[in-house]
This record gives C-alpha cells, structure tokens and sequence, in this order.
C-alpha cells in the first residue's frame, strides 16, 4: 500500500512525505539495539509504503551516542537505491546533552551528522531544544546561515511554544516544528502551536503520538518495562499516576475496539485529524507493527468521534509531568 501523503512547509513546501512518519530513536536509544537486519527491514517496509519521513537523532544512541545515525549509514550502504527514496530529519545541537545554539556547536553538529550518514543528504535539521541562553532570531540567524553553505536542506525546531515559533519565522522560513502530541499530551501550548503552524505553513510533527507506548493498552505496570528502558523513571508510569493513566489508556482502547481499530491506530489518526500537516511520528522497529500504525492514515475520523475523544481526554486526566527535572525546564522553549 501507499499510504495519503502530504507536504511539509516552508522551504520544504514542495516536499510530499507519508501522512505518518517513521522514528529510528529506540531502535538504538536502548542497552540492547535491535539487530541490523530487523531495522533494515522495518525502515525499507516504511519506505516501499510511502512512509517517507524518516527522523533520527545525533544523540540517539548510548555507546556512542551517534549510533542512530550509523544505523542510517549501514543501512544505505547495505541498500543504496533507498538513499534517496526517504526524507531524512535528523535531531541536533546539544553539547553534552543540553542545548548550545552558538555557531560553533550548531556547525559542529550539523558537519558530526553530515560525516556520521555515509553519503546520505541531510534534508532537515532540527534544534533539538531551544537554548534559553540564546534569542531564537540569532539561532535561527546562524541556522540559515549554515543552511546557505548547503550543509542541510531545511530547517526545523523541536520542543518550542507557539510565540518562539513565530518569532523563528521572522528570520527564515521554518519547514517543520516536532512537538509531543497524543490524548496525554494535549496542553493548551500545543494547540496553540498547532494553529500557529497553519497559519505559517509549517508542518506540525507530534512525537510519542502513543504516549510512549502507554496508550497501546499493553503497560498495565512500570515492572514490564526493562531495567535499561527510560519510562522506568518517567513520573507518569509511576505507581499511582499509572493507576491514573490507566483510565485514559483504558477509555481510549474501549473507544477503538467500537470503531475496529487498534488503540495505537486510534491514537495516531487522531493525531493526524488535527491538521492536514500535522503529521504523526510513532515509532516501530516490527515491520508488522509498521504497518499497522501506517494504516491510520487512512483512519477517518468524524467530528463525532473526535468530540467523544476529547472527552475522554478531558474526563480522564493524566497524572505526572511530561518530563521532570532540567528536561521540564526545557519544555515550551
């Protein structure tokens, strides 16, 4: 199949993708990656199907932390007519895992990243966070400037309010804003922001569409999670926020069984819904599970069933913050 495409924004404004995007992050982001062969063959059944926003991080790995990107690289070597079959983003711009907007660090990632894809063409950079040490229009500034050099197709900011959206608009045209979207991250900024990428023409990505993983109704408790896997320690998969949550990720599998769906296909097409360019980014590394997110591009939604979603959002509270400590600082930059 070949799932409905749409375009991306600003400078990208031409560039057609998959209504659904592909996230390589816990593909590697893990004590244990997945073998080669079974991400090869996740990324090529993303691609054959017109999912072809691919997004990856230059941070997205423990030992070392470029090893996302060296996926990449292993993959094109292995089957270089995808090369240039998939829209590539690529997550950057920290230094020692926090934000650093100078030129000089914006120039090293982008060359770390460029060196790391084995011959693969950056279409898009995103600043990972924003840097509070740092006014967007300067960073933005420099971004463009390194985009003109041709060291990346596009530009892209991740984790940004609507006000820092429109301000990064300001200087240079902004082809896309990743944010997290899903019925447990559904704040008022992120509508906000939605509304101001449409009237930007930027397009919308919406990380962790399934709260990650939360929503697809197989975590009942933070004991199945590995001692290695991160939401371990996330507050919401905490004890008795779980309890909580529990309720939403219940109300929301109810819902889906009714229309015939999966909780997970429910949760990105609702995604989708909000926008014609709001694009939802899940994550598989099971060509099969691919494909079954991939086929809520073609869920439609009436205004209905959208109303009833939102009040189950809405009578089924989340409990704990989307992240906690420095990482909370940087929500919204």
């Amino acid at each position: 199949m070949t799932i409905k495409q749409t375009t991306l924004g600003g400078t990208a404004a031409d560039v057609h993708v998959g209504r659904v995007a592909e996230g390589l992050m816990l593909m590697t982001w893990k004590a244990n990656p997945v073998p080669d062969e079974q991400c090869f063959e996740t990324i090529k059944t993303s691609i054959d199907n017109g999912c072809t926003f691919i997004n990856s991080g230059e941070f997205y790995g423990i030992n070392p932390p470029e090893a996302n990107l060296e996926l990449v690289a292993r993959f094109i070597a292995k089957y270089p007519a995808y090369k240039d079959k998939f829209f590539l983003s690529v997550k950057g711009g920290l230094m020692n895992m926090a934000p650093d907007a100078s030129e000089e660090n914006l120039r090293r990632s982008i060359t770390n990243i460029n060196a790391k894809l084995g011959g693969k063409k950056l279409d898009l950079f995103e600043m990972a966070r924003v840097d509070p040490k740092v006014p967007i229009e300067t960073a933005i500034e420099r971004l463009e400037k390194l985009r003109l050099e041709g060291l990346f197709g596009h530009i892209g900011i991740s984790e940004a309010s609507a006000d820092t959206l429109r301000r990064a608009s300001k200087v240079a045209k902004i082809a896309a804003i990743e944010i997290e979207i899903s019925p447990w991250s559904w704040e008022e900024e992120t509508k906000k922001v939605i509304a101001a990428a449409k009237e930007l023409d930027v397009a919308v990505i919406g990380y962790s569409p399934l709260g990650r993983g939360f929503l697809t109704g197989t975590i009942t408790s933070k004991d199945q999670l590995d001692d290695g896997d991160f939401r371990k320690h996330h507050e919401r998969f905490q004890d008795e926020n779980l309890k909580q949550n529990l309720k939403l990720a219940d109300a929301l599998k109810a819902f889906a069984e009714k229309k015939g769906l999966t909780p997970a296909q429910l949760c990105i097409a609702w995604v989708a819904s909000l926008g014609p360019k709001v694009i939802p980014l899940p994550g598989s590394s099971h060509p099969k599970r691919l494909l079954e997110n991939i086929a809520a591009a073609d869920v439609v939604l009436t205004e209905e069933e959208s109303a009833e979603i939102e009040k189950i959002i809405e009578a089924n509270p989340v409990s704990g913050g989307r992240y906690s400590g420095h990482a909370a600082k940087l929500m919204w930059g």
